[in-house]
């Protein structure tokens, strides 16, 4: 009997692909382990083994696989089983799930080789020009990639060639799969074990008194033995006795000393654990109480707690009773930087039970995180960005979203366009699981879920110690720009509390979310201003490195001295960004220490963590940022928060515009005044009195969710309807305005007024590619599935209209 296995492949194929299995490795593969799968003409993908089975696929012939790749699984079947869900909902392949799951280190693909045969004797008359060349090539160097030979030839195709070339036996073709993950080596040295006698030590000592700088490694060497009985790296060895590597190698070439290498685990964190004793108040007990309460009921529970009520002490509380009960816990954070605070405090706790996954962590640290989460040997606690949901759990017990309203949950580009919030209730429902979503303002969908007892609700509305919420206080800056009483982008009520505070050696946080230093260069004779050439987009103004960038497609240019168009010298600056206030902030207050937090000064692995540190060892004074400061960060010495302009916050063509600057102004709000001392919020704004503004002041979320609610309901956006949104991109505008006008009008077939669009957003045109938008609104009483199907149906049609081909269709599901 034939043996067969389902393989999903990472690539954007609709269907699993069919492979036959020899005898022997029928035997020993199990679902979820990674083969080696021949896939066209030329390639080998890693695939993962979804299915095994005894029928032989009708339309095609079944391949043999290349390898097994793996002795036990990597992949658990209820992973499998949420990916397929991912793929269904988010209206996805299965290939492209696979991509986002698995470090892709563990993807390996191949690059086909080629080397000269050497068996046999060639003859060089009887080869063409083309051939010859190959043929020389080869002789130069011994394995060429095929990728290369093309480049050699100049020829998109040259698979024809090789057949000749393998036919004359000329040349041979291999596979080669590369393996990325490499474990990291640490190198260790210690004494020969012909001196571990003093007498023999006595002696060698003797015989390198000549050599002084020798003698002084060995002696070091066996005064840190003597002071432990870890291994000695070279690394602290040479740091301890200042001698240079050279040194170590004369002594391990004299056999003095002998150097071995042990493979140190790249998630270490060494950490001391503290014995602690979490002292939850009443109202933390209280919400405890009632979270335990809805998990008993197996329900989603939102704990919707004010800034600074304490919500981590809850969680943690949580975590100790999932691993006391032997699970695993999954905790969500929004963005990287929130890691940081979170880390170095859970690991107080749990020390090495905290694992951390991210993106900015290196390819091999990922796949030891997944390589201990799949054993479960190690990281009872994963603390990660969205793409933690992925991770092969063994035995899930609790998933706690933090700051759950956070768009950043929501994954853009590429697919699968999941929202991981969204997920995890599926992954909680699969696993068995507990699921936690905690915010100070949460999302409407979260909110009104728990409205209509999906969710259960918890609340917890007193700040821990009693400490009073911050008083928020608005300032008109237009009435301030007519009575002349602004410095710059600072209105006097702005500084004088800034003086205050930091006379007080208090810390200040000042908001402004756009980086850079001006949005807009401006020609003040012919109103010219420098666009990108790429996107519908002006460029912005870098002042640290005189320049003008695109913070679409990275597309860069030099300042600009005199306007390109009319070559007037006249140019000015409009708006601000982050570094222009950093810049006015340094003139105001000379003698204080300001820093800046946004996308352009936390790039490194290692970014948001030195800006964070240095704001809580109060290295810095002033501390500017971008909505990353807004994200549940923890300093206990701010008193006073600005921000500087709300009105581009408000004013965004975007339906959720209102909800959202409600969720940041408040965030923002909640970083002041941690600590005894009540805090202070300045918002400066054009126009204070904005119903959104007035109830941020009088933290009136519940007034804000009611009002919006009614609007949503009005204009039929979620959470009263579902949206489905469809991008069509190409470098034709033509085309892309015909094929999403042909897709619109095949939607509106079936679903009517339901379809909004095709239009072009507000930036139409980004890397040289047009964007053309569809909206498909479905209402509470519509099937999504079945609309899904529709679409799919729709999609299948327009894929087989060759005049399209060029243009792609992203398919987004609650895109917003």
């Amino acid at each position: 009997m034939n043996h067969y296995i389902d393989v999903i492949l990472p690539l954007p194929i609709p269907t699993r692909f069919t492979y036959q299995v020899l005898e022997e490795d029928a035997v020993v593969l199990q679902v979820g382990m990674r083969v080696a799968v021949p896939f066209g003409k030329t390639k080998v993908y890693t695939g993962i083994v979804a299915h095994m089975h005894h029928e032989a696929p009708k339309v095609y012939q079944a391949k043999l696989i290349e390898q097994l790749l793996d002795e036990q699984p990597v992949v658990t079947p209820i992973q499998l089983k949420f990916w397929k869900w991912i793929s269904s909902y988010y209206m996805c392949t299965e290939g492209d799930v696979l991509k986002a799951a698995l470090p892709s280190a563990f993807l390996l693909e191949s690059e086909t080789v080629v080397e000269l045969n050497t068996k046999t004797t060639i003859d060089e008359a009887n080869l063409t020009d083309e051939e010859y060349l190959v043929y020389e090539a080869l002789q130069r160097q011994s394995v060429i990639k095929i990728k290369e030979i093309s480049q050699l030839l100049g020829k998109k195709n040259v698979l024809n060639l090789l057949q000749k070339l393998v036919a004359k036996e000329v040349i041979i073709v291999s596979q080669e799969l590369y393996k990325q993950y490499k474990p990291k080596l640490i190198r260790y040295i210690k004494l020969a074990n012909t001196y571990d006698e003093e007498k023999e030590l006595q002696s060698l000592l003797e015989s390198l008194n000549r050599a002084p700088k020798q003698s002084s490694v060995v002696l070091t060497l066996f005064s840190l033995r003597a002071k432990s009985k870890k291994p000695i790296s070279v690394k602290e060895l040479t740091k301890e006795s200042g001698a240079s590597a050279a040194i170590i190698k004369t002594l391990v070439d004299k056999a003095i000393l002998e150097e071995y290498y042990l493979q140190q685990d790249r998630t270490d964190q060494q950490q001391e654990i503290e014995k602690f004793q979490l002292d939850l108040n009443e109202h933390q007990q209280q919400a405890y109480a009632e979270i335990n309460e809805h998990f008993e009921e197996k329900k989603v529970t939102l704990l919707h707690g004010i800034t600074s009520s304490g919500k981590t002490e809850i969680y943690i509380q949580l975590i100790k009773d999932t691993i006391a009960k032997g699970k695993q816990t999954l905790y969500l954070l929004p963005e990287i930087a929130l890691t940081t605070q979170l880390i170095s405090r859970l690991q107080k706790y749990f020390g090495d039970d905290v694992l951390v996954f991210h993106s900015k962590y290196s390819l091999n640290e990922r796949v030891e995180v997944y390589k201990h989460v799949l054993e479960g040997s190690k990281g009872k606690i994963v603390i990660g960005a969205r793409s933690s949901i992925f991770l092969p759990f063994q035995q899930l017990g609790l998933i706690i979203v933090d700051e759950s309203h956070e768009t950043t949950f929501k994954q853009y580009d590429p697919a699968p366009r999941y929202q991981a919030r969204d997920a995890s209730v599926v992954l909680a429902n699969f696993t068995q699981a507990n699921l936690l979503l905690g915010s100070a303002t949460p999302s409407l969908e979260s909110y009104f879920n728990a409205q209509h007892h999906k969710y259960g609700l918890v609340t917890l509305n007193r700040r821990y110690g009693n400490v009073l919420p911050p008083q928020i206080e608005l300032v008109d800056i237009k009435d301030k720009h007519k009575r002349k009483l602004m410095k710059g982008h600072f209105s006097d009520t702005l500084l004088g509390e800034m003086k205050k505070t930091l006379s007080e050696g208090k810390q200040i946080i000042l908001f402004q979310n756009r980086r850079g230093f001006s949005p807009i260069l401006e020609c003040n004779i012919c109103g010219n201003s420098p666009q990108c050439p790429n996107c519908d987009v002006s460029l912005t103004y870098h002042k640290h490195n005189n320049s003008l960038r695109c913070h679409y497609c990275g597309y860069h240019m030099a300042m600009q001295l005199q306007c390109m168009a009319c070559k007037s010298t006249e140019i000015s600056t409009k708006g601000f960004g982050t570094e222009q206030i950093e810049t006015e902030l340094k003139s105001l207050f000379p003698d204080n220490k300001i820093g800046r937090m946004d996308l352009d000064t936390t790039r490194g692995k290692h970014g948001y963590e030195k800006i964070i540190t240095a704001f809580e060892q109060q290295e810095i004074d002033v501390l500017i940022g971008t909505q990353m400061l807004s994200k549940g960060l923890d300093f206990r010495n701010v008193d006073l928060v600005g921000v500087m302009n709300a009105d581009s916050l408000l004013n965004f063509p975007d339906f959720r515009a209102h909800e959202r600057s409600f969720h940041m102004l408040v965030q923002v709000a909640g970083r002041a005044g941690r600590t005894q001392q009540r805090g202070k919020v300045l918002i400066q704004a054009y126009n204070p009195n904005h119903q959104i503004l007035q109830q941020v002041t009088t933290h009136s979320y519940v007034e804000m969710y009611k009002e919006q609610l009614q609007e949503r309901h009005n204009f039929k956006y979620p959470p009263i309807y579902r949206l489905i949104k469809l991008t069509f991109k190409g470098r034709d505008f033509n085309g892309v305005n015909e094929a999403s006008s042909w897709f619109a009008k095949g939607l509106a077939q079936g679903l009517k007024e339901n379809v909004l669009g095709p239009e072009f957003p507000p930036v139409a045109r980004i890397r040289n590619e047009y964007y053309k938008n569809i909206i498909i609104k479905i209402p509470p009483e519509h099937s999504i599935s079945k609309t899904k199907g529709f679409i799919e149906k729709v999609k299948k049609t327009y894929d087989s209209i060759g005049s399209f081909k060029k243009i792609r269709v992203i398919i987004n599901v609650d895109p917003y």
